[in-house]
């Protein structure tokens, strides 16, 4: 007698999906997107911290350069080693940042679009949830906590990792710069006024990156549940 095959069920018969199938369901993307972000941030500190690393050892070793050649030929040819490299793992902490805070975005408006899902099953529990339902904008924001009356979006801004490791690259661009017009015979004055300027032209590179990232996540995401 031939065994008889029982059919397989295929993924869109939902007959047997219940709403604690679904919650279940919700709350295990939930925990993956709260796990990436954490990851996230974790390498985001790492970053940042191997940058601070990188820049004090530079810091200590001109300074013994400094001691040892009286700031003479030998230590504007190794600061001109040295400064690069810090300058380097800066900019490489810049991007990573930048794109750990678009990763991010994307991050928070999943757990808000799950919270939407969660509210659709159990519209009742909406006044518990501090954090927003919804994925446009200004929800997403009400979920980082910069609106409303959790302090203004500015200080958070300049208080932040990004802007912290942006300031010192800025810093260290305008010394390198000096420091190049110096090598090449430039006055004290000329020295200063290229070591300002390039600083500026840097924080305004800087800044205009940031705001480009910005720019480029709000063109490419769509909100499906907003307000």
């Amino acid at each position: 007698m031939n065994d008889q095959q029982m059919p397989t069920p295929t993924l869109s018969d939902r007959s047997g999906v219940t709403d604690a199938v679904r919650a279940q369901i919700l709350a295990t993307e939930h925990w993956s997107l709260l796990g990436t972000r954490s990851m996230t941030w974790n390498e985001v500190f790492s970053r940042a911290s191997m940058f601070v690393t990188v820049l004090s050892a530079a810091v200590v070793a001109l300074a013994l350069v400094a001691q040892i050649n009286a700031f003479g030929p030998g230590f504007r040819l190794f600061a001109l080693l040295v400064l690069p490299v810090v300058l380097l793992v800066g900019v490489a902490t810049i991007i990573r940042l930048s794109d750990a805070n678009t990763e991010d975005f994307g991050m928070v408006a999943g757990m808000n679009r799950i919270r939407h899902a969660y509210l659709e099953l159990a519209p009742e529990l909406a006044p518990y949830f501090m954090t927003a339902h919804n994925d446009d904008e200004a929800s997403i924001m009400q979920t980082y906590r910069l609106i409303h009356h959790f302090g203004p979006i500015g200080s958070r801004i300049l208080a932040g990792t990004p802007t912290l490791v942006a300031a010192i690259n800025v810093v260290v661009v305008g010394a390198l710069a000096a420091l190049v017009a110096d090598t090449v015979g430039a006055s004290d004055t000329i020295d200063i006024v290229v070591g300002v300027g390039v600083a500026l032209l840097a924080a305004v590179a800087f800044g205009a990156l940031a705001l480009s990232s910005i720019a480029n996540a709000r063109r490419h995401y769509v909100a499906r549940f907003p307000r």
